[in-house]
């Protein structure tokens, strides 16, 4: 089954329905529930979503959603070396440098994102969740 680490501006995409990308979201988050791929995303992804979503939800309510979404998803530490190899990277958005590493740390070879700017210097496959889901299509 095919491995597909996500970064937080599609797992936004889908809770906050954020349009025109959502339907591509939703598919993506469609296939791992149909146990299809595996997706992994970071704990900082769990962090920064929450902070988000509390400032768009109901008190509770940005915790039940993240609850529900916990069950699609793989969460990966972010450890000491993670946060060693993105200090020392040449990534300008230090949160993409932790995401990267966390990725290559775990051996995953494919990054979905919609900020495919700042990971022009990636050594493994980064995609917008269109471009995947085009490509596997």
């Amino acid at each position: 089954m095919e491995k597909v680490f996500v970064d937080t501006d599609i797992v936004l995409d889908l809770l906050s329905a954020r349009q025109p990308h959502y339907k591509y979201a939703a598919d993506l988050f469609s296939l791992a529930d149909e146990n299809l791929i595996k997706v992994y995303v970071s704990s900082l992804t769990f962090a920064n979503v929450n902070y988000i979503l509390s400032k768009q939800l109901l008190a509770g309510q940005a915790r039940k959603m993240l609850l529900k979404f916990k069950a699609l998803v793989n969460v990966l530490s972010v450890n000491d070396k993670i946060i060693e190899l993105a200090l020392a990277s040449d990534f300008h958005d230090f949160e993409d440098a932790i995401q990267y590493n966390t990725a290559i740390e775990n051996s995953i070879t494919t990054l979905l994102t919609r900020n495919l700017k700042d990971f022009k210097k990636a050594e493994i496959t980064i995609l917008t969740a269109q471009q995947y889901l085009k490509a596997i299509d």
